[in-house]
Formats: C-alpha cells, sequence, structure tokens
C-alpha cells in the first residue's frame, strides 16, 4: 500500500450555479515532505468547516483504483476526453491512495505511515461541490451507488507524508465498516453496492 500523491489547495471563491461560494475542493499535487499536523495538512485549507475539516476530519484519502471509473463516467458526460486521466487531488482528497480501498476499511482502522499514524474516522458525503469538482451534476449519484467515497481520517500521530510512502493498514476494533456507514447514510433512492 502507497501514498501515491499528497494533495492539498487553499480556499478560493468560486461560482456554481450562479452563486458565490467558497472551496478547497481542488486540490493540487505538492513535491517533498508535507506536515500532517491535528487538524491536517500544512498548507492545506477547508472552506466548509461544518462537513470537512476538524480532528475526525483532518485528511481526506481516496482510491487511485477508483481513477478509471471517473474517466469514464467524466468521458461519457462529455466533460472529459477518453484518455483524460483524472488528475490526483481532483476528487478533493489529500492523500491518493494504491492498494486499498474503502471494501478493505473499518472505523478505527489505522493507515501506519514512515513519519504519521492516521485512523479511519468515516466516509466522505458527496454534495453538490463534488459535482462541480467533477463536472457534471450525476457525479453525487454516482458517488452514493458505486461507493466509490474514499475515506476520512483523523490524525493519531503527527508527522509527515511524503508521495511514494509506503503505509501499513492495522486494524481496528473491526465493529463498522467503512461501506457500511456509507450505506447506512445513503438517500433514499440511491443503492450503494
Amino acid at each position: 500500500m502507497k501514498v501515491l500523491s499528497v494533495n492539498r489547495a487553499a480556499a478560493r471563491e468560486v461560482s456554481i450555479d450562479g452563486r458565490k461560494v467558497r472551496t478547497a475542493i481542488g486540490k493540487r499535487p505538492v513535491d517533498g515532505p508535507v506536515a500532517v499536523r491535528r487538524l491536517g495538512l500544512e498548507g492545506d485549507e477547508q472552506a466548509d468547516l461544518s462537513r470537512h475539516g476538524g480532528l475526525t476530519k483532518a485528511v481526506y484519502a481516496y482510491p487511485s483504483e477508483h481513477f478509471a471509473f471517473w474517466r469514464t463516467v467524466r468521458a461519457q458526460a462529455k466533460v472529459a476526453l477518453w484518455d483524460e486521466d483524472v488528475a490526483p487531488g481532483l476528487v478533493g482528497e489529500n492523500l491518493t491512495l494504491e492498494g486499498v480501498t474503502e471494501a478493505q476499511l473499518w472505523i478505527g482502522d489505522r493507515l501506519v505511515l514512515p513519519s504519521c499514524v492516521l485512523a479511519v474516522s468515516e466516509p466522505r458525503f458527496p454534495c453538490y461541490m463534488f459535482n462541480a469538482a467533477m463536472g457534471f451534476k450525476q457525479a453525487s449519484t454516482l458517488m452514493w451507488q458505486s461507493g466509490y467515497c474514499g475515506s476520512y481520517l483523523g490524525v493519531v500521530e503527527p508527522g509527515t507524508v511524503t508521495a511514494g510512502d509506503t503505509f501499513e493498514l492495522v486494524p481496528g476494533p473491526r465493529e463498522v465498516s467503512l461501506r457500511e456507514l456509507f450505506r447506512a447514510r445513503a438517500p433514499a433512492g440511491t443503492a450503494a453496492r
């Protein structure tokens, strides 16, 4: 299991459906080590602290294994070319991961990296901001239906993270899976797998 990319962004004002909102969803990869603090990555911001950030949602991780799905549906929605890759950070993730998906994660599991420890706290629940980032209005529905939500992480031991870091997944109590929690919060009419 590996960190493919470390991504961050400053909050900025954008227009979505004619409404001005602040967002930091458009994360960009950074080189070198990045400090991981209790409230997130150094240099990263969250614009809506009611939905993102805080001690339990300090870092958002997303599996690169789902990028082929998003590349295909973005091309079908005609917002990207068929051969256009999904850039790390587009989904809003701080850490683009390889080798672990939601199906393997449980609340309380720990990702033990060389210089920090992170704990799975909850799934990401999509909203209109995700639709805007992906470029089409059905993106949130597709996240609910696919279950490709990624995971929020709390910081157990601060340190640093660097693209290329490997990590170990240490099981927590294994009482509630990430997928179970995501399905339990799904809106009526969306059936996550």
